[in-house]
């Protein structure tokens, strides 16, 4: 991936991570004001170079309700993360429960498919509102990796 769609890709997750816990919780975790916070996330040119610190990512993050930055530095680098069994807001459904709402997530990511491409492409909040779903469905695909490797152990 070249450089500009790498950053990119990272302020993209960045604004969802801050949007996650709102700009004035993500203000008042991070101790940054929320105009530095949004420079982090835009793609104007003069901001191109800005991105979050590490320790301000990890203050976040700790209130966010999924870990958006460190997911996508990690699909940059090709690794999979998993969450330890400890998660926060774990639904106890078992796998037949999760591949249920992987069938869900699924339609709902055509579906929003399927009404982003009528006029022939893809605005930027369609694209927005696909990369959410995107991001639920892999969160339920998370789901069913810790189900299947609890029921292996």
């Amino acid at each position: 991936m070249e450089a500009s769609a790498m950053g990119n890709y990272l302020k993209k997750h960045t604004e969802a991570l801050v949007k996650d816990v709102g700009i004035e919780a993500a203000a008042g975790l991070s101790g940054k004001s929320k105009a530095t916070l949004g420079r982090y996330y835009s793609a104007d040119t003069e901001h191109a170079d800005r991105y979050m610190p590490i320790d301000v990512v990890a203050a976040i993050e700790a209130a966010s309700s999924f870990p958006h930055v460190t997911v996508a530095l990690a699909d940059l680098r090709g690794v999979t993360l998993s969450y330890d069994a400890d998660r926060r807001n774990v639904r106890s459904g078992g796998v037949n429960a999760d591949v249920v709402a992987l069938s869900q997530r699924f339609a709902m990511l055509m579906a929003e498919y399927n009404q982003s491409i009528e006029d022939g492409r893809i605005s930027m909040n369609e694209a927005k509102r696909l990369l959410a779903e995107t991001v639920a469905m892999q969160r339920v695909l998370l789901d069913i990796k810790l189900h299947l490797e609890a029921e292996v152990a």
